[in-house]
C-alpha cells in the first residue's frame, strides 16, 4: 500500500506533491468550447473502476470531458481518492468555470445495479432519474454522505453552482446495462 494516503490530503496540490503525473496518475481534459456541459470522473482509472469509461461514453463528442485516473499497480483508492469537496485540480476548475452544467460520475458500494443521484441541480437530477428509470435502471436519491450537496463538491463548481453527481454501483459499472445508463444520461442532457 502507498505510504501517502488521500484521506490526509487537504487539496489536489497535496496529492500532486506526493505522486507523479504520468506515472502515478493521469489527467485527461477535453474541453468542448461549443458545449456548456462537462462530464467529470474525478476518481477514474484504478480508483473507482469503470467510471472513466462511463464518463467518456456520456461525453462522447458532444460534451467536455475531464478524467483523473489512478495508474498505481495497487492501492489507487487509498492513495488517490481525493474527496469531491477537496478535488480542486486547476485544469478541472478552469474547464468547469466555463460550463453551466457539470455531471460527475463516481463509484459506490451500493448492492445491485443502481445509480444514486445527487447534486444541487434538482431539475437535471429529476430529468436524469426519469431517463434512467425509463431505461430500466434502478435509481434513487443519494443518501447524505453521497448527496453532492456541498457547494465545494466538484459537481457544483460550474458557473451555476449546481450540478449532478451520479454514484454508480459496481454491479452496474461491470454490467452490460452501463450502455443503457450512458444512453439515458445523454438523453436527459439532450432533453
Amino acid at each position: 500500500m502507498p505510504s501517502k494516503l488521500a484521506k490526509d490530503f487537504k487539496s489536489f496540490a497535496d496529492l500532486a506533491a506526493a505522486y507523479a503525473a504520468g506515472q502515478d496518475y493521469r489527467i485527461v481534459a477535453v474541453p468542448r468550447p461549443q458545449s456548456s456541459t462537462a462530464i467529470v470522473a474525478p476518481h477514474g482509472g484504478g480508483i473507482e473502476a469503470f467510471t472513466s469509461d462511463i464518463a467518456r461514453g456520456i461525453a462522447g463528442d458532444d460534451y467536455g470531458l475531464y478524467v483523473f485516473e489512478g495508474l498505481l499497480r495497487a492501492g489507487n483508492f487509498a492513495a488517490l481518492h481525493l474527496s469531491s469537496e477537496r478535488f480542486d485540480e486547476p485544469e478541472c476548475l478552469q474547464m468547469l468555470g466555463e460550463c453551466d452544467r457539470v455531471i460527475s460520475v463516481h463509484g459506490c458500494g451500493a448492492p445491485g445495479e443502481i445509480v444514486l443521484v445527487g447534486g444541487r441541480d434538482q431539475a437535471l437530477r429529476n430529468a436524469m432519474s426519469t431517463a434512467l428509470r425509463a431505461a430500466g435502471i434502478a435509481c434513487e436519491d443519494a443518501p447524505a454522505g453521497l448527496a453532492g450537496a456541498v457547494p465545494r463538491n466538484i459537481c457544483n463548481r460550474g458557473r451555476t453552482g449546481r450540478g449532478v453527481q451520479l454514484e454508480v454501483s459496481m454491479e452496474l459499472r461491470r454490467s452490460r446495462q452501463r450502455t443503457a445508463l450512458i444512453r439515458a444520461v445523454r438523453s436527459a442532457l439532450h432533453g
